[in-house]
């Protein structure tokens, strides 16, 4: 029970808060602010957690001359579960579409995606775009993980090979890494009460915009959720691992998923999932490159997200030529732009509004679809991730 109850006052808190939510309705808004308190909080460790993560384990990596293998196989496992999780989704609105039936045929004319111009730009402005900024000071911010992330790398790399020069920074960023852990612990601390006033908001002011095709669209969701989180996860772990590893994954997962679950931050989740992926068998610098790594470029749930919202789009907007193909890539790409904070930011939606080239303030209506989905989608985020750092781990050393 002392190592369940955190897990415990959170799932206690969580609930209070949603049943909350439901009795006061728009006037649960009043306790806001607490939740938002601590979201600002766990917000604030993004951008330290990432760099000392991620540098500290690339520096070590580099060290023991394995981090392009390490990097080279989590980008290869990324892809691989995104375009599952994307074409499983794709098959399922084909047989139960809540929107109406959509085009699955791919005219000559438009079979494929590379030529069209990313809100305003080519591919390769908007890949700038996406892994860089202009300036240091723009690294700062959780807005730009993802050019973070690439700095980190390099970072990291650098400090590794800059020799006995490069020893008190990679004793820095060892010892950066602790203190930030130790910061999320004892926030986690106050997270039962700031969730659930979080939930009670949520819960409240959502409750009126569930009608139609929105419920439809949840309901896919779900059952894709569930196909993937207890199926296709337990079957990429039986494959890595055997029974022993999938044994070792249900009784370690726990812990991420509720943060998930209660956050709606994948970010958020990135200590309790390194903890995890640990405890699952994983190498220590794997799970601390691969989890942090992944919060950004590994999104099956946003993935499974940005199906839903493309298909909306294409039969809003009586669309043709747009088959499973040009669908799963439009997804993934955008789920790569999603924030790793609640409902993501609205950039996916005003991307995917903008390769379909249709008006970008249908993106409002696009995100009632991201905050129903926002809870399940994260949980699937944390989870893929935790995944792909077993799979990683087993190929690094396996091949």
């Amino acid at each position: 029970m002392k190592h369940f109850v955190q897990t415990l006052l959170l799932l206690l808190g969580v609930a209070v808060g949603a049943i909350c939510g439901v009795v006061f309705g728009p006037a649960a808004s009043f306790v806001k602010p607490v939740g938002e308190i601590f979201l600002n909080l766990t917000f604030v460790l993004l951008v330290p957690t990432v760099f000392f993560s991620i540098a500290s384990s690339v520096c070590k990596l580099t060290a023991e001359k394995k981090v392009w293998k390490v990097l080279s196989w989590s980008v290869v496992v990324f892809l691989a579960g995104s375009i599952v999780a994307g074409v499983l989704t794709w098959a399922l609105c084909r047989f139960w579409n809540p929107l109406g039936a959509f085009a699955t045929r791919i005219p000559p004319e438009r079979s494929g995606v590379a030529g069209v111009a990313l809100a305003g730009r080519t591919l390769l402005e908007t890949v700038e775009n996406l892994f860089t900024v202009h300036d240091f000071h723009l690294l700062l911010s959780k807005d730009n993980l993802v050019p973070m992330i690439v700095f980190s790398i390099l970072f990291g790399a650098a400090t590794s090979l800059s020799g006995e020069k490069g020893k008190a920074m990679e004793k820095f960023l060892d010892n950066g890494m602790s203190v930030v852990m130790e910061f999320m612990r004892v926030l986690m601390y106050a997270a039962p009460v700031c969730l659930g006033c979080y939930f009670a908001d949520m819960i409240g002011n959502l409750s009126g915009q569930i009608v139609g095709s929105f419920i439809n669209c949840l309901l896919v969701f779900l059952v894709i959720t569930a196909v993937l989180f207890f199926g296709i996860n337990s079957l990429y772990i039986v494959i890595a691992g055997g029974p022993k590893a999938l044994a070792a994954f249900w009784q370690n997962i726990t812990g991420p998923s509720l943060i998930a679950i209660s956050t709606c931050s994948s970010a958020a989740t990135i200590p309790a999932g390194i903890e995890a992926a640990k405890k699952m068998g994983a190498d220590n610098s794997i799970a601390e490159s691969v989890i942090p790594l992944g919060i950004n470029l590994n999104k099956d749930g946003s993935v499974v997200s940005g199906v839903l919202k493309t298909i909306f789009v294409v039969v809003f907007y009586g669309l043709s030529g747009y088959g499973c193909f040009e669908i799963v890539a439009i997804a993934i790409l955008t789920s790569l732009v999603v924030g790793a904070i609640p409902v993501g930011g609205m950039t996916g939606e005003i991307l995917i509004c903008t390769i379909l080239g249709v008006d970008p303030g249908f993106a409002a209506t696009l995100l009632v679809i991201s905050t129903l989905v926002d809870i399940p989608a994260t949980l699937l985020n944390t989870t893929d991730n935790l995944v792909s750092a077993i799979w990683v781990d087993k190929l690094c050393k396996k091949l």
